[in-house]
């Protein structure tokens, strides 16, 4: 039976009933273990893995046991910060040859995510992956076989699914009606970013296996602006600010409205505010409909901080008798006349997630978010750059897994070239 079986839904909107059996747990060591054995951990990536590197260190009766970067600096810097027993690695496959590591922790490049993430599931990994769990549509749909084949779990990292507050504000927007029927939801989204400049071409540095780290990724030369962050604004390698932070923002707003596959998708933007080597936009206005069920927009500014919501806001919920802002850890209720009803906040962090994982390998509990629901939510992420790339409005038959219809330049962006020998298959 898969783990990650479809089929068995919970209120959650795509997290599944997980089955590892109760009270036990299948081991990367293909041995059933106990609740109370150890699990041990492997963290691959060590910019937004050092986090979660030490969130999973500090679960009860886990331990993480090797850390890999292909910057040999950070991996080393990453160890010792754990403590005198975890191994340094630059690479990951040293990771899927040990036979002891129940998990494999992926926070990597996006072009990496999936690739890794398959190859890890055939080792017999659980997984726990950073948004966007795929670089381009296809890998998202490679994931989810991966991980019902190999009948392992694999979450994915938009932790809101996990903070008590905001899945108790969805849980009453799907279940109680709170607002009557949702029908829009919009996102808002600001920073202050530079600019990353006009980069020069140059020797990577002796301490970074740059082949490595562009794996799955056709060769391109090393330029002095790209690493360890501006590759997000390349796309080659990244996704830009809808993959980079809007995942985290159209995932709980699909949640919260209960809807998948879009059936239109038109996205309008650019980069304006800086002249330089970054490809995608900087500024954007991201409509997805979904048919009858309403549509959902995503509203970013990246170079400048203002918003003219109330701070801290993230989506808004507009329903048929009022409204409901999720904001912070928690969610504001407003009536049909724009009255403050009620304002409920909790926890958040990593923890909550990272610990969602681990109760699901141990105990069967429900996984919060699944290879199949963190698919659905890149995939809007995606849709929405590939209308931005071909310049136009897009259809796509939610029947068919949300693929465009009509348009056979956009369905060009389904899937990505690989280097020789690095392409992902299940």
């Amino acid at each position: 039976m898969s783990l990650n079986n479809p089929n068995r839904r919970t209120f959650l909107g795509g997290a599944s009933a997980t089955v590892a059996g109760l009270g036990t747990y299948t081991s990367a060591r293909g041995q059933e273990g106990s609740a109370n054995d150890k699990l041990v951990v492997a963290v691959m990536g060590m910019g937004r893995g050092g986090a979660l590197a030490q969130s999973f260190h500090g679960l009860p009766n886990v331990e993480v046991a090797m850390v890999c970067d292909v910057d040999r600096k950070r991996s080393d810097s990453a160890a010792k910060s754990l403590g005198p027993k975890v191994q340094s690695v630059t690479d990951f496959r040293r990771i899927l040859d040990r036979p002891d590591i129940d998990i494999l922790v992926i926070a990597t490049c996006n072009h990496w995510h999936a690739p890794a993430a398959i190859l890890g599931c055939a080792a017999g990994k659980h997984i726990y992956v950073e948004k966007p769990c795929s670089h381009n549509p296809h890998e998202g749909e490679l994931l989810m076989q991966a991980s019902r084949k190999h009948e392992r779990l694999v979450q994915h990292g938009t932790q809101r699914r996990s903070w008590p507050k905001i899945v108790e504000g969805i849980r009453r927007l799907r279940e109680e009606k709170v607002i009557g029927r949702v029908y829009r939801a919009d996102c808002f989204y600001t920073n202050r970013r530079g600019s990353i400049g006009k980069g020069k071409a140059a020797a990577p540095p002796a301490h970074l296996d740059y082949d490595l780290w562009q794996g799955p990724a056709p060769r391109r030369p090393y330029r002095d602006n790209i690493l360890h962050y501006n590759w997000h604004w390349l796309w080659h390698w990244g996704n830009g600010e809808l993959g980079n932070n809007g995942v985290h923002f159209l995932d709980v707003a699909r949640w919260g409205m209960g809807v998948d596959y879009p059936t239109r998708v038109n996205y309008a933007g650019g980069r304006y505010r800086y002249d330089d080597d970054q490809e995608t936009p900087d500024t954007s206005d991201v409509t997805l409909e979904f048919g009858e069920k309403g549509q959902i927009s995503w509203r970013a500014t990246s170079c400048s901080p203002f918003q003219s919501a109330e701070r801290g806001t993230f989506v808004t919920f507009t329903g048929e008798s009022g409204s409901m802002v999720i904001r912070n850890q928690g969610y504001v209720l407003y009536d049909g006349s724009g009255k403050e009803v009620e304002r409920e906040d909790g926890p958040g962090g990593n923890d909550v997630h990272t610990g969602n994982l681990v109760d699901a390998i141990r105990k069967g509990s429900p996984l919060a978010c699944d290879a199949e629901t963190g698919h659905v939510s890149s995939l809007l992420c995606h849709l929405g750059n590939i209308s931005h790339r071909v310049d136009r409005l897009m259809k796509c038959d939610p029947g068919a897994g949300g693929q465009i219809v009509g348009d056979q330049d956009a369905m060009g962006y389904w899937k990505r070239q690989y280097e020789p020998g690095w392409e992902p298959t299940v």
